[in-house]
């Protein structure tokens, strides 16, 4: 009887199903993070509308009350996945602004932008959708506005420096900064060409204007790739 018990598969099964439970169970902080990441990649992916709550609780192996209880609804799992995005856009952006001279602040503006469109394209492809809730703690156009008044105030300087009108610094603060998220938005796919050469010509667009663009533009920072 006992080596029957022993050996019995339904009491083994029983067991993997206990230690599979107890390796997979997470703490709320966990299973928030990993609510999250999952719903970035559906909302990239699909679109707020194309994405359900069935489907990130049953990619997150939990049920439908477990979302609800964490985010209230994938209303609000969305919000906070935005807010995040543009959290982490508007850091990497102005944190990047270091150089004094102006040309070298346009180009690391530039990359900075086209690095998080390389390293984190799924937050971008869901920040250049047109948000569908309201509520929404932001939207990309939002976001734009932020970092165009970071470039405003350097902007403002350098104006003052050369006798232009330092009142006009807002309106080509969000010119710039426009042109380079628009263009950003078209590189996002096609990816061609590389990402320092577009940032090349953003700047030669920017300092030079059509007028004086040079013909292979170039970079004047230590960032070359």
């Amino acid at each position: 009887m006992i080596d029957a018990v022993a050996t019995d598969p339904s009491s083994n099964t029983g067991n993997d199903k206990q230690r599979r439970t107890r390796r997979t169970r997470m703490t709320g902080a966990e299973r928030r993070q990993q609510l999250l990441e999952i719903g970035r990649t559906l909302f990239a992916a699909k679109g707020f509308e194309g994405t359900s709550v069935e489907e990130i609780a049953a990619k997150a192996g939990v049920s439908k009350p477990v979302v609800y209880e964490h985010f209230g609804g994938k209303e609000g799992l969305y919000a906070v996945v935005v807010d995040r995005e543009m959290r982490r856009l508007l850091d990497m952006v102005t944190g990047s602004l270091t150089a004094g001279h102006p040309r070298e602040l346009c180009e690391q503006a530039a990359f900075a932008l086209l690095d998080y469109i390389e390293e984190y394209t799924d937050g971008f492809r869901i920040l250049v959708r047109d948000s569908p809730i309201p509520q929404s703690t932001g939207s990309f156009a939002s976001l734009i506005s932020d970092i165009a008044t970071q470039v405003e105030d350097i902007l403002g300087r350098e104006f003052k420096s050369r006798g232009f009108d330092p009142k006009l610094a807002p309106l080509y603060a969000q010119a710039l900064v426009g042109m380079v998220a628009l263009t950003g938005q078209w590189w996002l796919d096609v990816r061609r060409p590389k990402k320092a050469e577009v940032a090349a010509h953003l700047v030669n667009l920017a300092w030079h204007g059509l007028d004086g663009l040079e013909p292979k533009p170039r970079l004047i920072g230590h960032r070359k790739a």
